[in-house]
């Protein structure tokens, strides 16, 4: 009898598994152990998904609609997004060939870029970078083109003129994500219009991630790229998801926009993974999306109040310096002084100190010297968490 082959693809060794992954395992093999760890890790919201949406779901179970779906997304849920988008980011996208329905964002990314992607072509990414976007990016046979942004005035920016100093003739496409996980960033209208006028220029398609659009500081507006004019639409595939917005992290629902051509092939990409979302999960979508604001404005005021706890409980421990974030619920704290490396600080905090955060490291070479911290779970998990983190902090320090 022949030897069964074993190789796996070339492909599937690209893959690494992602930081926060690899962390949860550490975690899980130190609480088998009897350890009584603090989490600032995920970005999972604690709160309740709305009742209303939880409603909307149970009706839908009640008359049946636990069936195939449109794969495209049920018309209603499309016309739902489609409203949205209008009313909320002022750019309108028809229902019918501009809207696709996903499972999740992640999904909607892959399918962007394997619509996109030729074998070989680059993909611009600001650094630091939520780091599940690397293995996305190579599954689609892309190459990454790291794009290492600039933190001055207490917060990372981008600009046309970042990007131009990065562009060479291979790249294809820029991945952006506006509030910017993990740097908290919201990128303002001008730093957008010379992004778009850098794509504009060279001819570029923008994967723009929104998931956080809802989740902003300070008075500051999220603003989609594809909202600055006809010409940027038009290269534009605007994604976003249903979990951070409405704590709707476990129904796996999200969305895609984009200019028709563009649609149609991530729709061929669909077809062939994926028969989309549960039909009362898309039910339960379009009752968020049609729903009452005030849910909505409740989680993002928690969020906000979160967020002052964690400048108040770590302002200067152990000489660190909180890059206080503009939206989203993760912070960056900058960790330099401690002249430590930030997986090795990450560890020493985790196995000596029981409190658990993701090394900047993990998001590029731009990352490294922070820490991020999650502040989506809140109570006694954030209270004992930051306290830990600055006995943790102040003791390397020392």
């Amino acid at each position: 009898m022949s030897e069964i082959a074993t190789e796996l693809s070339a492909r599937s060794r690209l893959l690494r598994p992602t930081a926060v992954n690899s962390i949860l395992a550490e975690v899980a093999q130190l609480r088998r152990q009897g350890r009584r760890l603090v989490s600032l890790l995920r970005g999972e919201p604690d709160l309740p998904t709305p009742a209303h949406i939880v409603e909307a779901a149970c009706r839908a179970l009640r008359e049946g609609r636990t069936h195939y779906p449109d794969n495209r997304g049920e018309p209603a849920l499309r016309e739902a997004v489609a409203e949205k988008l209008l009313r909320e980011n002022g750019v309108a996208y028809d229902p019918g060939s501009e809207v696709l329905v996903t499972g999740g964002a992640t999904f909607g990314l892959w399918a962007a870029l394997t619509a996109t992607l030729n074998e070989g072509e680059q993909v611009l990414l600001p650094e630091p970078i939520y780091d599940a976007y690397t293995p996305v990016i190579r599954l689609a046979g892309g190459r990454i083109r790291p794009v290492r942004a600039r933190l001055a005035g207490g917060r990372y920016g981008l600009t046309g003129e970042d990007l131009e100093a990065a562009w060479n003739p291979a790249v294809k496409l820029l991945l952006l994500n506006t509030p910017w996980n993990p740097t908290g960033t919201v990128l303002t209208r001008d730093e957008l219009a010379s992004v778009a006028a850098f794509a504009e220029r060279r001819n570029l398609i923008v994967a723009s991630d929104e998931i956080y659009e809802a989740i902003t500081y300070d008075g500051r507006i999220h603003i989609s790229p594809a909202a600055l004019g006809e010409e940027i639409r038009q290269r534009t595939i605007l994604i976003n998801s249903l979990s951070k917005t409405y704590a709707m992290t476990g129904w796996r629902i999200g969305y895609a926009a984009a200019p028709r051509p563009i649609l149609e092939a991530m729709f061929l990409v669909l077809q062939q993974s994926s028969r989309g979302p549960a039909t009362f999960v898309q039910d339960a979508a379009v009752a968020a999306l049609r729903g009452p604001r005030e849910p909505v404005e409740a989680m993002r005021a928690e969020y906000e109040r979160r967020r002052r706890l964690v400048a108040e409980r770590l302002d200067g421990a152990g000489g660190a310096r909180l890059i206080q974030p503009e939206g989203g619920f993760f912070a960056l704290l900058d960790v330099r002084a401690l002249n430590r490396p930030s997986e090795e600080i990450r560890r020493g905090l985790l196995e000596d100190h029981g409190v658990v955060v993701v090394h900047g490291a993990a998001y590029g070479p731009a990352g490294e010297g922070t820490l991020r911290i999650s502040f989506a779970a809140g109570g006694p998990t954030l209270e004992t968490g930051l306290v830990r983190l600055r006995e943790g902090l102040d003791h390397l320090a020392g």
